[in-house]
């Protein structure tokens, strides 16, 4: 994989704060030009899908496939509302993220806070379990009994983590409110819930709820795939940086735990520019139509950890974390380290 090689020494948060900051301002102009394009094609993508019906299902799932891509880009608005980076008012991102979350079928004030604990503890060792994918070091995973190991092996495989993940995460675990994160939060699941109803029955009345489920379930199922593909991506590579708190750095866990994911132009479209993700860790208030503008400002922002498409495709393996060594590593490194240990005459 190249340019793995991590950044020292790091530039400081005072300095990277005066080359970000111009970027950090939201526009509405912007923010409801792109809201109103990206709505209208993704309506016109559930008409196009309902009207593919009487043809055939293969073509309803092709059209999935854009379908699924404007639904990602609409999350990824829901997203920057909850990091009051889209638009400059924060009652108007809260009351327009949480229609927007309708749409992605996931609660604003719960993901949110999930969402800005993952970015107040990304990489730190210490901190893991909310916001995050759960990820176990090579110790943990060692100490664990047969039936945790086997357990936390289906988890991370990629049929079941990118195949069943978006249905569980966005049909079932978001349905659910995490009472530990505060009653707002636990709030917002409930009218999230209801609305969500709301609009998948007027959705059935209006066209029958088979073909709801029909059009419904495979634009959720991939464009909940494509994020999680995404969120996963951004943070699990070999030298991904991660730390026990004491030497925990935010800037470090911005520049060395956050790839930079170059996609072509129309993936980047489609995925907010969610790819300069080292940016969005280093400020969240630079809102998606942003990111591309700040990387190209400033050498210092175009630090080396990049991955192309090729090249994220090996991270998939990457499994453990490997605290001595200070990567990530397959659970077949493992073994095979182990099985070398074994193999070494003692003295």
């Amino acid at each position: 994989m190249t340019n793995q090689v991590k950044i020292r020494p790091l530039p400081t948060m005072k300095e990277l704060k005066t080359v970000v900051e111009p970027f950090s301002k939201s526009n509405t102009k912007i923010a409801v030009r792109q809201l109103i394009l990206t709505l209208i094609l993704y309506a016109a993508g559930w008409a196009a899908m309902y009207y593919s019906l009487q043809v055939g299902y293969w073509l309803t799932l092709l059209l999935a496939i854009p379908t699924a891509g404007f639904l990602v880009r609409i999350f990824i608005f829901f997203h920057d509302c909850g990091h009051n980076s889209f638009l400059p008012s924060t009652r108007a991102n809260r009351r327009l993220g949480f229609w927007l979350g309708i749409l992605v079928f996931t609660p604003g004030e719960q993901w949110w806070k999930a969402h800005a604990i993952h970015h107040a503890t990304s990489g730190d060792l210490d901190k893991r379990g909310v916001g995050d994918v759960t990820t176990l070091t090579v110790e943990e995973y060692l100490k664990l009994p047969f039936f945790g190991r086997l357990g936390y092996r289906l988890f991370r495989n990629p049929f079941v983590m990118f195949g069943f993940g978006p249905i569980f995460m966005f049909l079932i675990k978001h349905r659910l409110p995490l009472p530990v994160l505060g009653k707002k939060e636990t709030m917002s699941v409930v009218w999230a819930n209801l609305a969500i109803i709301g609009l998948a029955t007027g959705l059935s009345l209006l066209m029958g709820f088979q073909n709801y489920v029909l059009i419904q379930l495979p634009v959720i199922w991939l464009g909940g795939a494509a994020g999680i593909w995404m969120f996963y991506v951004q943070h699990q590579f070999e030298s991904s940086y991660w730390e026990r708190h004491p030497e925990w750095e935010y800037v470090a866990s911005a520049f060395e735990g956050a790839s930079y994911y170059r996609l072509p132009k129309i993936l980047q479209w489609f995925t907010g520019n969610i790819g300069f993700h080292h940016i969005h860790h280093l400020s969240p208030r630079v809102p998606n139509y942003m990111l591309d503008k700040a990387y190209q400002s400033a050498e210092v922002l175009r630090h080396p950890l990049t991955l192309t498409i090729r090249e994220s495709l090996r991270t998939i393996p990457l499994t453990l974390i490997d605290e001595e060594n200070d990567r990530m590593i397959t659970f077949r490194q493992l073994k095979g380290a182990r099985m070398t240990r074994v193999a070494q005459p003692e003295g």
